[in-house]
């Protein structure tokens, strides 16, 4: 996420995260109107493997907010991803400026890392600038959700290649020793997204959040803290759905003994 969203009037990309190992669940998502995936190999059951053909399954129009979350920082696991069309490496958990350094070295081409040029998707757009215009095209994303993080966010931030943050607010709240919820609107958990909004701005970095519900993601935006949201994941859009269905079906108006 290159660019920051979060003006007047201005449209914020909304990703959802994916769980589920399903090119189906890819294609159905950017259909109703979401801007991008995460494809989430930190939590869920999404393999390399299938993470790589999910990523190539995604319609080009729908590719500048093609991400993925990776469960830790291995520079060969995100080559794959990236070789595949990722357009975003979100690492989790990061806390120190040397894993910051880490994300940049695997995510971009040198000089600003040691990204690897193979025969993959990057050789279909030959060209002497192509590593160049592979490094403005691929955003390096570092996670806070710890106070560990966020006391060392000036070093984080500092490290040249960095293009984004992204918020875990349930992970965050967990730290602090509060519950690990999604939607904290007061504490120690906002004033953490408020002094990273502010950080961020100042590193000319764009900030994201992970929202449990579209009311929240609203409430930062119309306070400008934030530049883009991941709103939701498949797995429980799935299980809240059926919930609603078969607590639909066995409501008090059908839960009569049928007659014979």
């Amino acid at each position: 996420m290159k660019q920051a969203a979060a003006t007047s009037g201005a449209h914020v990309p909304a990703l959802l995260h994916q769980a589920l190992a399903s090119q189906a669940a890819a294609e159905f998502v950017l259909a109703s109107g979401y801007d991008g995936l995460i494809v989430d190999l930190q939590h869920g059951e999404v393999g390399l493997e299938e993470a790589c053909r999910m990523l190539r399954a995604i319609p080009r129009e729908h590719s500048e907010y093609a991400y993925a979350r990776v469960g830790s920082i291995d520079a060969a696991a995100i080559l794959r991803l990236l070789d595949s069309g990722a357009r975003g490496i979100i690492a989790p958990t990061v806390e120190t400026q040397e894993q910051a350094s880490q994300l940049v070295a695997a995510t971009k081409y040198p000089p600003l890392g040691n990204r690897s040029l193979g025969p993959s998707r990057p050789a279909l757009y030959p060209g002497q600038d192509y590593t160049a215009a592979g490094n403005r095209a691929v955003s390096a994303v570092v996670q806070i959700e710890t106070r560990a993080g966020l006391e060392n966010v000036d070093a984080i931030f500092a490290v040249e290649g960095i293009d984004s943050v992204y918020i875990g607010p349930a992970d965050l709240a967990v730290s602090y020793g509060l519950p690990g919820r999604g939607d904290w609107a007061d504490g120690p958990v906002r004033d953490a997204i408020v002094e990273l909004s502010g950080k961020a701005r100042t590193a000319g970095l764009t900030l994201g959040i992970y929202c449990d519900s579209a009311e929240y993601a609203k409430g930062l935006l119309e306070d400008g803290l934030v530049d883009y949201v991941g709103l939701g994941i498949d797995l429980v859009f799935l299980n809240t759905m059926a919930h609603s269905a078969i607590k639909a079906l066995r409501s008090e108006q059908w839960a009569t003994t049928p007659t014979s």
